[in-house]
């Protein structure tokens, strides 16, 4: 998609903090976090939410689900605890029409979260 933000980071025409990569996800960190560590993960392919994403290509879905592990991992979280997050519509928080995971940790999470 010409206009979205996200297939431009993907491509690397957009500048953003890469954590890691692969041939399918990629991940960075988030500009606003709202946690000591606030990664996000998207596929290379454009899918606007979260339901096209699961709809079309569960393989992908699943890839990412491993990638917030591999992320966790990486940023010393896994052990201690960690969320993932995919906001679905204007009503759940998607401010970018691509799907993505959000990895957050490094403190302790409550609940409700909003």
């Amino acid at each position: 998609m010409p206009d979205c933000l996200f297939c431009g980071i993907a491509a690397g025409e957009v500048a953003a903090t890469i954590v890691s990569a692969n041939s399918r996800t990629i991940a960075f960190r988030d500009i606003n976090p709202q946690a000591p560590v606030h990664v996000l993960i998207v596929p290379r392919v454009h899918y606007a939410n979260l339901a096209e994403l699961g709809a079309a290509e569960a393989d992908l879905l699943a890839e990412l689900v491993a990638h917030a592990r591999e992320v966790a991992v990486g940023e010393g979280i896994v052990d201690a605890g960690y969320r993932v997050v995919f906001n679905t519509g204007q009503q759940a928080g998607q401010t970018v029409e691509h799907v993505h995971a959000h990895v957050l940790g490094g403190r302790p999470m409550s609940w409700p979260p909003g």
